[in-house]
């Protein structure tokens, strides 16, 4: 288990961002991603656009997959 996290590049609204997670969280993130047969910067798109301004991108992407395994 990775503890440290990996910083990878999306592309949001047209400009590019990076965005730090633990390798566990992205592998969630990218199984997710391919289930819902929707490339990777359009999740994010959309967890982007329904986190509210105190939350960081990648909580709110952590908090995503969180609730996506729970809700299984």
């Amino acid at each position: 288990m990775s503890a440290r996290p990996v910083k990878h590049s999306l592309t949001l609204k047209g400009h590019r961002t990076s965005v730090s997670l633990e390798a566990e969280f992205w592998q969630a993130f990218r199984e997710i991603a391919a289930q819902e047969q929707i490339p990777i910067n359009a999740l994010a798109a959309e967890i982007d656009a329904e986190r509210g301004v105190d939350l960081g991108l990648a909580s709110a992407i952590r908090l995503y997959v969180l609730r996506h395994y729970r809700d299984r």
